[in-house]
């Protein structure tokens, strides 16, 4: 039984409130500049209401073009973060699933060895992998291509350690029965080994689409043409420090469209993410 403790439980409610005003505030705070004029958003202090110019400035953000990236919309921006992302978290989870099927059901000389080799990548600092790829990226001709943003990073020694982990727990019987069924390795990893990783492919689907929604350095190296920037490019770009002609609304209004997508997908996969973590766990 759980002893009833009324202060205790109101306590952990304001703290949770405070939290969640912490966090929540600064988001509400840069919509509220988003719908705003310049002179408005210079001039303190800033209002706590949404302001009037909500369906201009976002309407000129997403389809009208800014000047500081090159007259390239936001829409684009967004597009091209949406492909990057996706490309990366569909790309590193294929990979990963295939790669630890085989480290875990194949037995094949020095099979351990490249388990190991895989896991070691973890230890290489980003500034020693990204010239060496970047040169390779350059000789290919991916320079401003999806290619060039996504290629380099599908590979995931973190994703490959903790599908292997969860392809152990499989029970040795169920393989046999699959064996008796005459069910072939593809048709094993297909009917019986995605089903049993739903989850799992869902709570790591959500982590790297953030992952790849987020990238700065990478796409900052491989894009030269403004129409290939991502939003993080794009908003920095945005930005200056030289003079005072930022278009700070449009840079709200980027920033917030920047948000959305992550939430969105947090949001709708929220059940499924909680319970692949929770069964990551067992």
């Amino acid at each position: 039984m759980i002893e009833n403790r009324p202060f205790a439980t109101a306590t952990a409610h304001v703290v949770l409130i405070l939290g969640v005003l912490i966090v929540a505030f600064p988001i509400y705070y840069t919509f509220v500049a988003s719908t705003l004029s310049i002179p408005e958003i210079l001039r303190p202090p800033l209002p706590l209401l949404p302001g009037d110019r909500f369906a201009e400035n976002y309407g000129q953000a997403l389809f009208g073009g800014v000047g500081r990236i090159g007259g390239v919309d936001v829409w684009t921006l967004l597009f091209n973060t949406f492909v990057m992302a996706l490309g990366i978290a569909v790309g590193k989870i294929v990979i990963s699933l295939l790669s630890a099927f085989a480290i875990v059901f194949f037995r094949f000389p020095f099979r351990m060895a490249f388990f190991w080799m895989i896991f070691l990548t973890l230890m290489l600092p980003v500034e020693v992998r990204i010239l060496p790829t970047y040169k390779v990226m350059v000789d290919l001709g991916l320079i401003d291509t999806y290619a060039g943003l996504i290629l380099p990073l599908i590979a995931s020694a973190t994703a490959t350690l903790l599908f292997r982990q969860f392809f152990l727990t499989i029970p040795g019987e169920l393989v046999e029965a699959a064996r008796v069924d005459a069910a072939g390795p593809m048709r094993f990893f297909r009917d019986i080994l995605l089903p049993l990783s739903r989850t799992n492919i869902a709570a790591l689907f959500v982590i790297l689409f953030i992952y790849g929604w987020t990238q700065y350095l990478w796409p900052l190296l491989v894009t030269n043409d403004n129409s290939m920037n991502t939003i993080v490019i794009g908003l920095r770009k945005m930005i200056s420090f030289a003079d005072a002609d930022t278009p700070w609304n449009l840079v709200m209004v980027t920033a917030i469209l920047a948000i959305l997508p992550p939430v969105l997908v947090v949001v709708l996969m929220q059940r499924w993410f909680v319970k692949g973590l929770v069964e990551s766990e067992k």
